[in-house]
């Protein structure tokens, strides 16, 4: 189970990687949230990974129980990556709307022109 697991933080990583590096806004968007979800899973596997174990102690001396502060972590880092990815892709359709495209293209020639004017 574990190696499975690493094995999809592994490839959400890569996927997340892969999509930041592309020039255009949306697969950048898709990679930092892809890339928010392999933080996320390996968050929450750093508090064991659990089967049928309560996140709460119990009065009856059960001593079996999982550790709650991954799960709450992982709540809270949800909601902020659900915040960052609306406030980027507000942004980026704002770039979109002002330039009418989402490429990113670096032109050294453009830039040098922009700078004798």
């Amino acid at each position: 189970m574990e190696l499975l697991v690493a094995s999809a933080i592994g490839a959400m990583t890569a996927g997340g990687v892969y999509l930041l590096l592309r020039l255009r806004t949306f697969p950048v968007i898709l990679g930092l949230a892809l890339l928010s979800y392999a933080v996320n899973v390996f968050i929450f596997s750093s508090g064991r990974l659990a089967i049928d174990m309560s996140p709460i102690l119990s009065k009856y001396g059960d001593a079996s129980y999982t550790d709650p502060l991954p799960q709450a972590l992982v709540l809270t880092a949800i909601v902020i990556s659900f915040g960052m990815t609306a406030v980027l892709v507000m942004v980026s359709l704002g770039a979109f709307l002002e330039a009418d495209t989402d490429s990113i293209d670096i032109d050294p020639s453009e830039t040098d022109k922009d700078a004798t004017k």
